[in-house]
């Protein structure tokens, strides 16, 4: 008996055709029940209250309420110098105007090819400057940027909405 080569089949075969029609059918059915669920909020809208006379009064406005998001377009100041002070007061002053706010995220862009160890320097006094505002929950992210000056960065701020945004 002489050995026949075996033939090798082109393209896939049977099995990994399965899987994969398997995996796609997964995610289409995880996608239609992620769908299919009504919205919780929905039945708690305030049924109208009958005055005296009868008529439905107006219900007052309920204030928003729902998940809090992230915001998409950031906030953005810039600090410069080496002395930490200095850099807290800057900090201070550059997130003034958003008083009250949280940040969710925090992107550093430090200038020239130390730019990364400065944005990390300046994320790292973020909490001291503001702790209401840049507390446990904000994440940062340190990066350098070649077209900005040594010792000085670029801080972008990505707040938390505020429900009803």
């Amino acid at each position: 008996m002489s050995a026949r080569p075996r033939r090798r089949t082109r393209g896939l075969s049977v099995v990994v055709l399965a899987g994969w029609l398997f995996a796609d059918l997964l995610l289409v059915l995880a996608l239609v029940s992620m769908a299919d669920r009504p919205d919780p909020k929905a039945n708690d809208k305030p049924k109208p209250t009958r005055s005296p006379s009868g008529s439905p009064s107006p219900s007052p406005s309920p204030s928003p309420t729902g998940p809090q998001g992230v915001s998409r377009e950031p906030e953005q100041f810039r600090v410069k110098g080496d002395d930490t002070d200095a850099l807290l007061r800057q900090i201070r002053s550059g997130t003034e105007k958003w008083r009250g706010r949280t940040a969710a995220m925090v992107l550093t862009f430090g200038g020239s090819q130390g730019g990364t160890a400065y944005a990390h320097r300046v994320n790292g006094l973020l909490a001291k400057a503001r702790p209401e505002m840049f507390g446990g929950r904000t994440a940062t992210d340190d990066f350098h940027d070649l077209s900005e000056a040594p010792q000085s960065a670029v801080v972008r701020v990505y707040f938390f909405t505020r429900p009803g945004e």
